[in-house]
């Protein structure tokens, strides 16, 4: 999005902010999209017109420049020409600095989408000003509108529900941070303050974090994992890996739906947030497939933690859309030892204690 507001009254500035969007600073508009244009850019071909400099005053109210009449068309420097916008700013959509949506789990990864004073239509219709085509989409999902100084979100009768923080909803007032869920794609809400700033600390988050289950995701989990590695090698210091997955997962969804499948995987998620230390890594590896690097931790302390965490799973709730889903977890455990010399080598241990814990019956722990 680039901003709106007073447009400088010179060719040099509008061909800045020309220059500002040509050169890729904001993020693309792919599979995921606005119809509307709800961002301002500059428009040689339709929006300017260079004539002689003059005195006429710009209409600034709406954030777009047009002519008002005066009578001084002449100008003491023949060379200087002003630019002047001929579209009426009641015909265009103002967008506002104030809130936009991000995808954070989904097509777009990073995709930033403006709010602004006119209603947005999300839905698998190519008429919806925010397309997303997955079957688990209605034509017309929800609709998120400006009220007052706050934005309202409403279901339009979906199939699947419209969700804000993992809770179905007919209506609701939006708040800073909130996470929709529209079919299989999550966006989160930002508003007031430093939009911008925001919008960047949470593309820098998406680097690191998996966006449905909020743990860290595979390339920062390995990176910490190399970082293990070299300390226990240079220290001699010794940590544990548990690499856990959720059993018959494939099952799940096709029983309950990819839908129902996300869902297991946020509660997961959550779960596990709950149950490390702070100086413990835990991430979303794969699509079922989880890991957690226990730092100072031995063999049996890494089994105690996975042995702790699959009694949590086996007796937790996990309830999609009224209905309750049977869920548990296998898990392999493995300690770094002098004669391993990669990451590669901790990583196999704890894999093939985990295909063990499948092979002998599942919903166990095994490790060595």
């Amino acid at each position: 999005m680039v901003a709106v507001g007073p447009v400088a009254a010179s060719a040099a500035s509008a061909m800045a902010t020309h220059h500002a969007v040509m050169d890729g600073k904001r993020p693309s508009r792919d599979r995921t999209r606005m119809r509307r244009d709800t961002a301002s850019t500059f428009d040689p071909s339709a929006a300017a017109v260079q004539k002689p400099a003059s005195a006429l005053p710009l209409n600034r109210g709406a954030g777009y420049a047009s002519v008002v009449s005066g009578d001084d068309d002449t100008t003491t420097n023949p060379h200087k020409t002003v630019v002047t916008f001929v579209q009426s700013a009641a015909r265009r959509p103002r967008v506002s600095d104030e809130a936009c949506l991000v995808v954070i789990y989904g097509d777009d990864l990073g995709r930033r989408v403006p709010l602004g004073d006119e209603p947005i239509v999300i839905g698998r219709s190519s008429r919806c000003e925010l397309q997303f085509d997955q079957e688990a989409v209605s034509r017309t999902h929800c609709r998120l509108d400006k009220v007052g100084p706050s934005w309202v979100l409403r279901d339009l009768g979906s199939t699947n529900g419209t969700y804000v923080n993992d809770e179905l909803i007919d209506e609701t007032r939006l708040r800073d941070g909130d996470l929709i869920k529209v079919g299989r794609t999550i966006l989160k809400f930002i508003v007031g303050g430093n939009v911008e700033a925001q919008y960047h600390e949470e593309i820098y988050r998406l680097m690191t974090v998996d966006g449905l289950t909020e743990l860290h995701n595979r390339r920062y989990f390995g990176e910490m994992l190399e970082r293990e590695v070299s300390r226990a090698r240079r220290y001699g210091k010794t940590f544990a890996l548990v690499l856990f997955d959720i059993d018959h997962f494939k099952k799940i969804n096709d029983t309950y739906g990819h839908l129902a499948g996300d869902a297991v995987l946020r509660r997961l998620g959550a779960l596990v947030r709950g149950r490390v230390r702070r100086d413990d890594v835990v991430a979303r590896t794969g699509g079922e497939e989880f890991a957690i690097l226990l730092p100072e931790a031995g063999l049996q302390g890494g089994i105690e933690v996975a042995q702790k965490l699959r009694a949590l799973v086996e007796s937790s709730s996990f309830v999609f859309e009224s209905v309750t889903i049977p869920v548990t977890i296998s898990a392999g455990v493995a300690e770094w030892l002098p004669s391993m010399s990669s990451p590669d080598d901790i990583i196999r241990a704890a894999d093939e204690r985990l295909y063990e814990a499948k092979r002998t019956g599942r919903n166990r722990v095994c490790g060595g």
